[in-house]
């Protein structure tokens, strides 16, 4: 036989209140015994009804809300079935299930639950946003980091091969001059006038100038 047990009030460990609708499978297997105590079904449902009740608050009353919801559910209605099970066996009656049809909040509780719920949720989502800041921080810190030791070694290269090319023109020069000075002063003098003269350039030279002798011969 199922019993639908009307829905009660109860306090879970973490003190919230819930309203539990439960329902009840329960047999006759002792038909002696039931007349003598119970004589009725409806005594035997309100014998049942406080029995259920009275393991479910015990129960319950030893695990918080959130176990009661999702977690362990199934455990606890377990429990909830083996003790009411010995607490009927002496009328003649086994409770054969225990089961939670719903559970929901006082009406009153609902608006602070949400509000609590709401929190958390901001909260968390601040977090996980701050710390989403915080790895784009170092990212880029690190990124500027890495940077920076680039141009540096490419400014480092690149100063090195200019050095490398200064001192080779300078050997070079040198090697010149030293082969044939006059030759290496003679192509000097071009290279500098050509950078300062152009077509329209009109030019007064003292007669005993290098570059008077250069342009008369």
């Amino acid at each position: 036989m199922e019993y639908d047990v009307p829905p009660e009030e109860i306090l879970s460990k973490d003190k919230k209140s819930l309203i539990v609708d439960n329902y009840v499978r329960w047999r006759i297997t002792d038909p002696l015994l039931f007349l003598q105590t119970v004589q009725t079904e409806s005594i035997a449902k309100t014998r049942i009804d406080d029995i259920v009740y009275s393991e479910l608050r015990r129960e319950l009353g030893t695990h918080n809300m959130s176990e009661i919801i999702t977690e362990n559910r199934e455990l606890i209605m377990e429990e909830v079935t083996r003790e009411s099970a010995i607490a009927t066996k002496p009328y003649g009656i086994e409770v054969v299930d225990v089961r939670l049809k719903r559970v929901d909040l006082p009406q009153n509780n609902e608006q602070s639950i949400y509000r609590r719920m709401q929190a958390e949720r901001i909260r968390q989502a601040n977090k996980f946003r701050s710390e989403g800041e915080e790895e784009s921080r170092k990212i880029k810190a690190s990124t500027d980091k890495d940077k920076t030791i680039i141009l540096a070694d490419a400014y480092k290269e690149a100063e090195e091969v200019r050095g490398e090319g200064e001192a080779k023109a300078v050997d070079i020069y040198a090697r010149a001059f030293s082969q044939d000075p006059d030759f290496y002063e003679f192509y000097r003098t071009l290279e500098t006038y050509k950078i300062i003269l152009d077509k329209k350039t009109t030019l007064v030279l003292p007669t005993n100038s290098k570059l008077f002798d250069i342009l008369n011969n």
